[in-house]
């Protein structure tokens, strides 16, 4: 793993993220979570933008996504907040948004 992913990551162990992004100028953050039955099914993102949990994995692979890491759990991708000191951008803490 590269310097920099290991600092974004804190003191976390390396290995939790699968894939830690290099984002894009101009790249998004998600501002809320589209949820059914109580799971994340999507993401909001910055620009209004809605997209689904898959969706947001490719734009983070793709860069296009800040604040946030790949990880997999039981053989599926998810992603996970990057830690930087504040609470209330962590994904759990954003509010959910309609469908």
């Amino acid at each position: 793993m590269e310097q920099n992913q290991m600092e974004n990551n804190g003191p976390l162990p390396q290995a939790i993220n699968q894939f830690t992004p290099d984002p894009q100028a101009g790249a998004l953050s998600i501002t809320g979570l589209l949820k059914s039955s109580g799971r994340i099914t999507g993401y909001q993102l910055s620009n209004g933008q809605k997209v689904t949990r898959e969706e947001g994995v490719r734009l983070t692979r793709e860069n296009k996504i800040r604040g946030v890491a790949v990880a997999v759990k039981k053989g599926t991708e998810y992603l996970r907040s990057l830690p930087d000191g504040s609470e209330r951008n962590n994904l759990g803490s954003l509010p959910t948004v309609s469908q």
